[in-house]
């Protein structure tokens, strides 16, 4: 069976997995900037074991204006009574991190993919609003033929304000849940 090995160090993390996107993006700054603003990851311990602990979201502004994240929410069907309505409000500094800490919350109801691919055996990692490999999260991986790494999609809502100029901007994209097993 595979072995994987991880580095603890989150900071550095974040610092790859921001290098990652904008190498892979194939665009120059100016362009991320225009594209994409802020790149988010939900993490937590939860999804590996059976347990209510808290979840994490790490935050990357790709502009050159300090923004406010204000909220994101998860688009699990057309009825409002399904959203999952996260209020986030924290600031990212230009070309910066964040992270913000919550209680629990669960965003794995009310997607058929998710709910067949954790009845595999899958186990959930990260939740984002860009693609990722192995490599972007330090994970080294001996054995290829025994890892495997699987996606599911949904879309959400986000909002935020451009401290420089008070603009609010509200997007819809898609996040990936995504999955991997050895």
């Amino acid at each position: 069976m595979g072995k994987i090995r991880k580095k603890n160090n989150f900071f550095c993390k974040a610092q790859l997995i921001t290098f990652a996107i904008i190498l892979t993006s194939g665009v120059n700054t100016a362009q991320v900037e225009e594209d994409f603003g802020i790149k988010f990851a939900f993490y937590s311990s939860a999804w590996a074991v059976d347990s209510d602990d808290g979840m994490r979201l790490m935050l990357f502004n790709s502009s050159e204006s300090e923004l406010t994240l204000d909220s994101i929410t998860f688009l699990k069907n057309e009825q409002e009574r399904e959203l999952v309505n996260i209020k986030v409000q924290t600031k990212i500094p230009s070309f910066g991190y964040a992270e913000k800490e919550f209680e629990y919350i669960d965003l794995l109801k009310g997607n058929d993919c998710i709910q067949r691919t954790l009845a595999e055996n899958w186990k959930l990692v990260e939740i984002s609003n860009y693609t990722l490999n192995p490599s972007v999260r330090n994970l080294i991986i001996e054995d290829t033929e025994s890892f495997r790494i699987y996606q599911c999609s949904e879309y959400v809502r986000t909002k935020w304000t451009k401290a420089s100029t008070d603009e609010e901007i509200e997007t819809v994209e898609w996040v990936l849940f995504h999955f991997e097993t050895e």
